[in-house]
């Protein structure tokens, strides 16, 4: 079967921060996840802001909480996509979150193929960037296969960077991972993490300037100035530090995409905390 934009969909959780998606493309779809603070849910980018939100967040004594959509809300999704033959399904990694599985058991319960459901092994503007890498394919028709080899491409080679104010928030929403080391040692230092299914520690440095240089050296070592490396910015409540970054992509890769630039919503912003920015890269060449 070839598949194309007619009769192919794609569905993002609230995870990958890109809201504005089925606005750009009406063949997606975004499932939110929720944000509890104390009684009060709130679903992701529908009821709360990321801008309330982090407002909201600097004024609060208690931390919010998140929690995955149901299977019934991803049911609801695929059943308003009647119409397409097939829908690629597409979330946070399967160790931060029962997302996937929330999608996988809605999938399941339609009783047929239609509905692939993806382990990014990622988070935030990366599963967007797998979606649009998907919807390049779909614009000029693709295959199933095509598709299955994409993801795994992008599972083995897409890179992912980013730097916390403080590694608190990701303890206390038990996402922390293998950073779990370094918590309470973080005295002005920064400590640069990526994901690979979990949160993995990779270097600590002193200062936004240090972090800087490595977020360029982890980039450079691994890629090359190509029109097809394509690259996303996320930031929590901290503009000037993505405006930073977005000068650094340009100003090392000149050739490269800067795909998306996105505030972190109300759901990763609560594990990653305010000040955490980060970006994503991949070299979308077959």
């Amino acid at each position: 079967m070839t598949l194309d934009s007619e009769n192919t969909a794609i569905v993002l959780d609230s995870t990958a921060d890109f809201p504005e998606a089925p606005e750009r493309f009406p063949n997606w779809r975004v499932v939110p996840l929720y944000v509890l603070f104390g009684d009060e849910s709130y679903r992701d980018y529908v009821d709360l802001t990321p801008e309330d939100f982090y407002a909201r967040l600097r004024t609060t004594d208690d931390l919010p909480t998140t929690s995955q959509p149901t299977p019934g809300d991803f049911l609801t999704t695929y059943e308003e996509l009647s119409g397409y033959e097939r829908v690629y399904s597409l979330h946070l990694s399967s160790a931060l979150s029962g997302t996937y599985q929330s999608a996988r058991t809605a999938a399941a319960e339609l009783g047929d193929d239609k509905v692939r459901v993806v382990d990014s092994e990622s988070a935030s503007a990366a599963i967007a960037m797998l979606g649009l890498a998907i919807q390049r394919r779909l614009d000029k028709g693709t295959t199933d296969d095509e598709i299955e080899a994409l993801i795994r491409r992008f599972k083995e080679n897409a890179g992912l960077i980013f730097t916390v104010d403080t590694l608190e928030f990701l303890r206390r929403g038990g996402r922390i991972g293998r950073a779990s080391a370094w918590a309470g040692q973080l005295l002005h230092v920064k400590p640069i993490l990526t994901i690979k299914r979990e949160v993995i520690p990779l270097k600590r440095v002193r200062g936004n300037q240090k972090a800087m240089q490595e977020f360029v050296s982890e980039f450079t070592s691994t890629n090359e100035d190509t029109s097809m490396l394509k690259v996303g910015i996320a930031h929590a409540d901290a503009p000037e530090r993505a405006e930073q970054l977005k000068k650094m992509v340009h100003a090392e890769r000149p050739h490269a995409e800067v795909e998306i630039v996105t505030t972190l919503g109300a759901v990763v912003g609560t594990h990653a905390g305010p000040g955490t920015v980060g970006f994503f890269w991949f070299d979308d060449r077959e």
